[in-house]
């Protein structure tokens, strides 16, 4: 189930030029993140999600233009793959119909620090 969170690029996400810097794609993406998770069912608290830690394992980035200051950028997060231990989440991040960046994060589900299976509350929800 795809998600999207939204905001206005504010002045100190950009460099000198107005142009957003790159870093902020991944703040927005793990906003987008804290989106998705409750819009399949389950809740992230400080216990983690269903009982495990999910970690950031990767994250790659692939731009095709800039947002700028007074954009507001939409980003449409949805599951791209689900594996035993990870799970891929595609953020597409958008300046109206202008794809912007995609972003794709792995979590690795962990408990003390150990990937361990995504718990089958989790399957369950996200499949």
């Amino acid at each position: 189930m795809a998600v999207t969170w939204s905001a206005p690029v504010r002045y100190s996400e950009c460099d000198d030029q107005r142009v957003v810097f790159n870093a902020n794609y991944l703040v927005w993406a793990d906003e987008a993140s804290n989106a998705w998770w409750p819009s399949v069912g389950l809740t992230w608290d400080p216990d983690g999600v269903a009982g495990v830690q999910p970690l950031v394992k990767a994250a790659v980035l692939e731009w095709s233009s800039s947002a700028v200051w007074g954009d507001v950028v939409d980003v449409v997060c949805d599951l791209e793959k689900l594996g035993r231990t990870s799970l891929t989440l595609r953020f597409e991040v958008r300046v109206g119909d202008r794809l912007c960046c995609v972003v794709r994060s792995t979590y690795v589900a962990t408990t003390d620090g150990v990937a361990v299976p995504w718990p089958d509350r989790v399957r369950a929800a996200v499949a």
